[in-house]
């Protein structure tokens, strides 16, 4: 079965309650949820002033394709409260990427697989390197904490809690 690695964030609301909503909601439209990364709390990206994110990276298992699954996790933010804006980076409840796809490489309009800017950005390496430090980029070639280790970006990530298990 095919595994993919999912990035939860969000800044509104309680998060860590809406990541566990969510959990439980990919896992009843044929996603099998695996290792879940700490959950981190995270300076925004691109939004200076913003409150601060949570994240938490997570394996899945699911015979959905990518686009398929792309349309669950739509389905799963607008549950929570999102509403996308192209173009927009701005405060949300939820916000769920596919950072990867087994090997896959996707490029379309609607879906870029592996996530484009993930390798440039903490937020996304700090949990992802928790739970496949030794996960290859299908494009780059290297590994996880590889990446991690040439990563610049200088935002603060900081782990809250194990699991998901946070206290709200």
């Amino acid at each position: 079965m095919p595994h993919a690695y999912l990035l939860l964030g969000g800044n509104q609301g309680v998060v860590p309650a809406t990541f566990r909503t969510a959990l439980q909601q990919l896992s009843g439209n044929g996603v099998r949820i695996g290792r879940l990364s700490p959950l981190y709390r995270t300076e925004p990206w691109g939004m200076p002033g913003a409150d601060f994110f949570y994240n938490q990276a997570v394996e899945v298992e699911t015979e959905l394709q990518p686009h398929q699954l792309l349309h669950v996790i739509l389905s799963v933010e607008s549950a929570a409260g999102r509403k996308r804006r192209a173009g927009v980076i701005e405060a949300r409840p939820l916000d769920i990427d596919i950072l990867l796809y087994d090997a896959l490489i996707v490029d379309t309009p609607e879906l870029q697989i592996p996530h484009p800017r993930m390798h440039e950005r903490r937020f996304v390496l700090v949990p992802l390197a928790d739970i496949a430090p030794s996960l290859r980029h299908p494009i780059r070639g290297e590994t996880i904490s590889g990446l991690l280790e040439a990563c610049k970006d200088p935002l603060l990530v900081e782990r809250v809690a194990d699991k998901g298990k946070e206290q709200e």
